[in-house]
């Protein structure tokens, strides 16, 4: 690595923003819920409880009883209403079954449509943070060259700083490319 603080900190920046969307990827996909019961689908409910809004999964313990089904236990009954109003109105496509002591969603089975929709809505979700990636790389490629035309480092420096910013991309677009296709794979699998 070259030393230069310039560079570091591009490198660093460069290294930070691209950690930062493949994990906004992949928190998206673990919303996408794949036929499978999976809690995750509940991180992003907020509940209209105690005067304000409150994450679902603070109010009480989610656990899967099986591959199909959630139950929702939650340490305070009376917020048994609220929580189902917040689940249908989340668009999550499972409708939730109270008993008065708890809450199930049930996942249907999916058909294969649907499974092929979630993989097209999955590869626009990957071809997006593929941009974000790639204007990462000219954001940095920008920053060589403002280097090179004030004459900060020589040419040879500025070459070896492009290859090095191209093989972190290509490393980060060889991840990504992995998480796109372990959840399509997820999703196709019956």
């Amino acid at each position: 690595m070259i030393e230069n603080e310039k560079i570091e900190e591009m490198m660093f920046d460069l290294e930070e923003r691209a950690e930062k969307a493949l994990n906004a990827l992949e928190g998206e996909y673990a919303a996408i819920r794949a036929g499978r019961a999976n809690p995750r689908i509940l991180d992003r409910i907020e509940v209209e409880a105690y005067g304000g809004m409150s994450k679902l999964i603070e109010l009480g313990n989610v656990s899967a009883l099986d591959a199909r089904c959630l139950q929702i236990n939650l340490w305070d009954k009376s917020l048994l209403k609220a929580v189902e109003k917040a689940i249908l109105q989340s668009n999550i496509g499972i409708n939730p079954t109270n008993d008065g002591q708890v809450i199930r969603l049930v996942f249907p089975v999916m058909t294969e449509e649907r499974r092929k929709e979630l993989v097209k809505q999955i590869k626009k979700m990957g071809e997006e943070a593929k941009v974000q990636i790639r204007n990462q790389r000219r954001d940095a490629m920008d920053v060589l060259k403002k280097m090179k035309t004030a004459k900060e480092l020589s040419e040879d420096m500025i070459a070896d700083c492009e290859a090095e910013v191209e093989k972190f991309i290509s490393t980060t677009m060889t991840k990504l490319e992995g998480i796109i296709a372990a959840k399509e794979k997820e999703l196709l699998t019956v």
